[in-house]
């Protein structure tokens, strides 16, 4: 058997103990849902600051997305190795056993590790899709369609995430993504009504 699918049915076997597949699908929702809400507003702010240098969107929403991306690893990675330890604790608590070493304490340790990835991860992903259109401002006529296209595509992007957990939820697809749809519009709306107060 190859190593890499050694090492998924490893991670397999790690999900029956910690759960991992539902955490990281939370984490990866609500994490890429900021991320695409957060470069809305650098888009937005760029574009009623008049901003027409293409660079200059790209290094301030790279920027953005970095710091999104080192924020949501070092988060869950912190946050998540201090509530798996205290559940390992009192595990061990009620079986008077030492588990660091068996396959849950394991799994804990690769709950934590796959959490804080797909939590630094998705956020930073999620921008860099929405931003694509400024690494190709070539192929449009004007900087303004860059800046429509980009928010074009994080509103579809907003509708995917909300049909990914209309699905989950196994409730109506369309729904929840006009749901996700609707913050970003907002977003967009209170940016403009900033920009027009200035």
């Amino acid at each position: 058997m190859d190593p890499l699918r050694r090492l998924i049915e490893k991670f397999e076997g790690y999900g029956q103990f910690v759960n991992i597949g539902a955490i990281a699908r939370r984490y990866f929702a609500m994490n890429a849902f900021d991320g695409v809400l957060t470069i809305i507003g650098v888009l937005m702010g760029n574009f009623t600051a008049g901003v027409e240098n293409p660079r200059i969107v790209v290094t301030t929403g790279l920027a953005t997305c970095v710091a999104m991306g080192i924020s949501g690893l070092w988060g869950a990675y912190l946050t998540e190795s201090a509530e798996r330890r205290r559940e390992l604790l009192e595990l061990e608590e009620h079986t008077l056993s030492d588990l660091e070493d068996t396959r849950i304490g394991e799994a804990s340790r690769a709950a934590v590790v796959i959490v804080a990835l797909v939590d630094g991860i998705s956020p930073f992903l999620a921008a860099l899709v929405v931003l694509t259109p400024f690494f190709i401002p070539q192929v449009f006529p004007s900087m303004d369609f860059t800046y429509i296209t980009a928010i074009g595509l994080a509103l579809v992007t907003l509708f995917a995430l909300g049909a990914f957990l209309g699905r989950i939820s196994s409730r109506n697809i369309l729904v929840y993504g006009m749901r996700t749809v609707v913050a970003g519009i907002i977003s967009i709306a209170i940016s403009l009504l900033l920009g027009a107060s200035e």
